[in-house]
């Protein structure tokens, strides 16, 4: 654990004194001269950091810090605007939902509202949710541009359930089917006995898909008689967040 806050010490003294060079880090960080240069070396080849461009041999920051800053920033937001309106939609169809971000490629789940109902669909706060698989993470794919889709077709997606679906072919059409009606279906493709239905959060209308939020539930509550009406509530739920976010 040493050798990791080492090196986001060294990150933030790059943040803070930038262009910053290795002799000004060591002194500034009362640490020896080669551990630093690990550290940055290790900063480097993780995108953290870079050589200055006037070939001095100093250190600055990448854009990627930036990124995550601005990602956090907007997840805050979303949480903000969207937990509400979750909370309305939660209480209408009585099951658990769940809202995801995109990391990588999977989504990590940042917030849960539990059903009441003793059975019940849970997820841990945290859970990486496969895109070939989950609800949420089929909502964010389908409204991919396809080379995106394509990439992601040609991995060797892992059955989760005997339900799971893995053929590119079968993947494509149902993709297809989601962008058609607005809202992903899974029927116990990540776990078994639970289905859930989600559609992808994209403030800005044509910008990129900023979250996805699912209504999950046991498969003998959720049956196929409640697909179109809990589609429909989620969609709703869909346009108010958006259109709060400034779209």
């Amino acid at each position: 654990m040493n050798s990791v806050t080492t090196a986001l010490r060294v990150f933030e003294e790059v943040a803070a004194a930038q262009p910053a060079g290795l002799s000004d880090l060591a002194r500034r960080l009362d640490t020896p001269k080669s551990t630093v240069q690990r550290c940055l070396k290790t900063l480097e080849s993780a995108g953290w950091v870079r050589t200055a461009p006037d070939d001095s041999g100093r250190w600055v920051i990448t854009g990627k810090a930036f990124s995550i800053g601005s990602a956090v920033a907007s997840g805050a937001d979303l949480r903000a605007v969207a937990m509400p309106i979750l909370s309305e939609l939660q209480a209408q169809t009585g099951e658990t939902i769940h809202l995801a971000l995109p990391d990588g490629d999977e989504l990590v789940l940042i917030e849960r509202l539990d059903s009441p109902h003793q059975l019940r669909a849970f997820l841990p706060l945290g859970t990486r949710l496969p895109l070939h698989a989950a609800s949420n993470g089929k909502a964010y794919l389908a409204s991919l541009p396809d080379s995106e889709i394509e990439d992601v077709l040609r991995r060797d997606l892992d059955r989760r359930t005997p339900r799971t679906i893995t053929d590119p072919d079968a993947l494509r059409a149902e993709l297809a089917e989601i962008r058609g009606r607005g809202y992903a279906i899974t029927e116990q493709e990540l776990h078994d006995g639970i289905t859930a239905i989600a559609v992808a959060l994209r403030p800005g209308g044509s910008g990129r898909t900023a979250a996805s939020f699912s209504i999950s539930g046991p498969s003998v509550r959720i049956t196929p008689d409640l697909y179109e009406d809990y589609g429909r509530q989620a969609l709703e739920a869909k346009t108010r967040i958006e259109r709060f976010l400034g779209v």
